[in-house]
């Protein structure tokens, strides 16, 4: 006897389903035309969680051939976004795939050595950004003063027990600390409070790793985190230190160095090999790197570098005076990779301008030796554009950080302009306090495009002027002198003829040598 019913049922179609549903929400979703030609419109008051993100709608709307490279970067940076609603722990296997999006809830603790409470404060609040930019959520923030940084765990004993307690009533699952930490700090740290903990390197080197895109930056990165982390390698009970060796080894035979190297010293010697491995490939990338800085150089092209604080509008900077069209966002470090840029100043001189990684408070060392090869393009550039955020609370303390890293990288003989971006969100009182303490600067605002002009001319009075002069009547078969004087040299007087194109002026050597058959 078989359960089969007496009518054969009815085909079960999408369409019929949803009919029979639609009295089931008075807002139920009309459908017309061909189910395959998509769904109607949503009701009358949804709004995307995106709504208020003004950059989609511009990305969604503009055609993606006539987009610049930095807003592709942008559009691509932002196709997979962090949201704070997923948990770590799964509940559904279908969640699996969301992990990766799930947002870390962290904890702020800082040391309070030195300057005043509104020094500390601007240091946290820098902190919470650079979380946020490595994709974390600040759920709390704390900081003591102290005389200096208590050796075993950074904050002392009944502070550790005041963190632990915070993080247990959050449900935070990262701490960051606010400065450097030795590696039995960190151990400490996390044996007591029981959930992970990352110093500020720790925290800069994650955001590198983010934005790295070329290969070269890509290594710079990978360079300075395994110099950071050789020195913090830790065992988890006794798997990283069993002694291995021989047969003993696990295969590792011939290279395990024999008996008695412990596991954990088997991955520090790894990771010196490694280190040393980049460092060949990074010296190569270096060597193309000065090939064509020693073509600028043979050309006497002059080079201006604009490097300052991370976020305080460098690449909109460099946009806005070169069209460069790289990518600007509102965070830090936001670009690491340098751009370099050719433009030409009104009377048709050619230059460079170079875009470089931005600067920040306690620069972990690693990281500026890392870049150091990046970093040498101030440090040999003719013209430094030294980019300062106006409407940062701190602005004096952002150029000395960077004047120190500066002087680090031996850039401090560089001619300086100093550039006080954001005019148009800065305060009035603070932009006359920077100039008059800052008397070599200049007033823009890369967004509205106010004062670039007037940037422009000083950068041209700034540039290096050629040393010879030269007074010559040139035949009018020779244009290809008259077309380098236009690039190369200073002209100050040019007229044509009956004989040829008079020009008076200023040009390099070499130059001034071919001109010199044609002197009057």
């Amino acid at each position: 006897m078989t359960n089969a019913p007496d009518r054969p049922l009815p085909d079960f179609t999408l369409r019929d389903a949803l009919d029979a549903t639609r009295a089931w929400d008075d807002e139920a979703i009309e459908l017309d035309g061909d189910l395959d030609a998509g769904l109607a419109t949503a009701p009358d008051d949804f709004e995307s969680g995106y709504a208020d993100d003004a950059s989609y709608d511009e990305w969604d709307e503009a055609d993606p051939e006539e987009l610049t490279v930095g807003a592709k970067e942008l559009a691509e940076r932002h196709a997979l976004r962090r949201v704070a609603g997923l948990r770590t722990e799964l509940e559904d296997i279908t969640e699996v795939e969301y992990r990766q999006l799930r947002l870390e809830k962290v904890v702020l603790v800082g040391v309070w050595t030195g300057g005043t409470v509104t020094d500390a404060e601007n240091s946290m609040a820098e902190l919470a950004l650079l979380a946020e930019t490595a994709g974390s959520e600040v759920l709390e923030a704390v900081f003591q003063r102290r005389h200096s940084p208590d050796p075993a765990t950074y904050i002392g004993r009944g502070k550790v027990d005041a963190i632990r307690e915070i993080v247990q009533a959050t449900g935070a699952d990262t701490v960051i600390c606010d400065g450097e930490l030795a590696p039995s700090q960190l151990r400490n740290l996390e044996d007591k409070i029981k959930v992970k903990v990352v110093d500020r390197t720790a925290l800069i080197l994650d955001i590198f790793a983010q934005h790295a895109k070329s290969k070269e930056g890509q290594a710079q990165v990978e360079l300075a985190q395994l110099q950071y982390m050789k020195q913090r390698l830790r065992g988890w009970g006794g798997n990283l230190s069993r002694q291995a060796g021989g047969r003993a080894a696990g295969g590792e035979g011939i290279g395990g160095r024999g008996p008695g190297e412990t596991k954990i010293e088997t991955d520090r010697r790894r990771i010196n090999t490694k280190i040393a491995k980049l460092r060949r490939e990074l010296k190569e990338m270096r060597g193309t790197r000065d090939v064509k800085r020693q073509s600028r150089r043979r050309n006497h092209i002059p080079s201006v570098a604009i490097a300052g604080y991370t976020n305080a509008g460098k690449s909109s900077l460099l946009n806005r005076l070169t069209d460069a069209g790289v990518l600007v966002e509102d965070s830090l470090f936001a670009t690491l990779d340098p751009t370099t840029r050719r433009t030409t100043t009104s009377d048709g001189r050619i230059y460079t301008m170079s875009d470089t990684v931005g600067f920040v408070r306690h620069l972990p060392h690693g990281l500026v030796e890392a870049f150091r090869s990046t970093l040498e393009e101030v440090a040999d550039s003719d013209l430094l554009l030294h980019v300062v955020d106006g409407s940062h609370p701190d602005p004096e303390g952002q150029i000395a950080a960077v004047r120190e890293v500066l002087a680090e990288i031996g850039a401090t003989k560089v001619p300086e302009i100093i550039v006080i971006n954001k005019a148009d969100a800065a305060d009035p009182l603070v932009i006359s306090r920077l100039r008059a303490r800052e008397p070599h600067s200049v007033v823009v605002s890369a967004k509205t495009g106010e004062g670039i002009d007037a940037a422009l001319a000083v950068i041209e009075s700034e540039l290096p002027r050629p040393q010879v002069e030269f007074d010559v009547l040139l035949p009018y078969e020779r244009g290809d002198l008259v077309n380098r004087i236009h690039q190369e040299a200073e002209i100050g007087s040019l007229e044509h003829t009956g004989d040829g194109t008079l020009v008076v002026g200023r040009a390099n050597a070499d130059l001034a040598g071919e001109l010199t058959a044609y002197s009057r």
